[in-house]
């Protein structure tokens, strides 16, 4: 099983043309980055739990369809009292989004240690977080705590998915160390590198956060594709050309497309020893296709495995 952790998002859009005037129409669409690649794993067919904190009303249930309707078990996850978080974003004309989020006082954030301790199976073969959950506080320092503690057990996945606008540059610096000291995987994009590490070269970078204890770095970087760090051996794997609707959820579904190969391949369990040249190419290349089919789409709307075969 692949337990993730994090926040479910209700990603608000606003269409490039507004047909009524004077007035803001607005698309809902359900998301947040964990949540995306929970979504993407259980699409995927991949065994994989969310451990989140789900508020009631509207946009509660709009996030628990999403994710239950693509096979993600939510048996453990908190139903929360709080409101849900929101992102508002603007698409231009290259697909990118640029958000501005809501989340002072959300459910996502407002873990409590015993929460957190039921919500993530013990049993877990790979556990997922990152983003926002493990940025802001009070939910930020618990789970990185739980990681350390299911590393004896668990790989540790983590994607930092960089939102500088709520969540100050020198603060995910400051936080940088303790997620490199406990992450098996560390999968980032290019413009996250940019922040975290100004001015540092892709393999620079890889090669201090091996130093910090990191098995395998994966960068991604838009059309130029994925570079990848095994323990010091580097990979590049070319992206699948696709004209996207826009590139939201595509990090999210390519992290996703790389663990289910791990899986599939027998290689999460404790510190990666399982994996080889080869898994780890196949898994990239997977990857790469898992995120170019989710920019065929608006939002993150990750495919299935089935799609994929077709």
């Amino acid at each position: 099983m692949i337990t993730v952790i994090g926040e479910t998002v209700a990603d608000t859009f606003v269409p490039a043309h507004q047909p009524t005037p004077g007035a803001l129409d607005l698309r809902v669409r359900p998301g947040g980055g964990p949540a995306n690649t929970a979504v993407a794993l259980g699409r995927l067919e991949a065994p994989v739990t969310f451990a989140g904190r789900i508020p009631a009303g509207p946009l509660g249930d709009l996030l628990r369809a999403y994710l239950s309707d693509s096979d993600v078990d939510l048996s453990r996850a908190v139903t929360a009292a709080e409101q849900a978080t929101l992102a508002l974003a603007a698409v231009d004309g290259d697909g990118h989004a640029r958000y501005s989020f809501y989340a002072n006082g959300t459910a996502d954030f407002q873990w409590t240690a015993g929460e957190l301790a039921a919500a993530t199976p013990p049993e877990a073969a790979c556990v997922h977080a990152g983003s926002l959950a493990l940025a802001l506080e009070p939910s930020g320092p618990l789970i990185e705590k739980l990681l350390h503690e299911r590393r004896t057990t668990s790989t540790i996945s983590i994607d930092p998915n960089i939102r500088p606008g709520i969540v100050p540059a020198d603060r995910y610096r400051r936080l940088l160390p303790g997620w490199t000291s406990v992450a098996d995987v560390f999968r980032l994009s290019s413009d996250d590198l940019a922040v975290l590490r100004p001015g540092a070269s892709l393999p620079q970078a890889c090669d201090d956060w091996h130093a910090d204890g990191v098995r395998l770095v994966v960068i991604t970087c838009g059309a130029d594709g994925a570079y990848a760090s095994l323990d010091g051996q580097r990979f590049q794997v070319p992206a699948r050309p696709v004209t996207p609707v826009d590139t939201v959820g595509a990090g999210d579904a390519f992290t996703a497309g790389l663990l289910y190969r791990l899986h599939t391949g027998g290689a999460l369990g404790e510190r990666l020893t399982d994996l080889s040249p080869d898994l780890l190419t196949r898994a990239l290349t997977f990857a790469s296709d898992v995120a170019a089919e989710t920019c065929r789409k608006q939002g993150a709307d990750p495919p299935r495995l089935a799609d994929l075969a077709a």
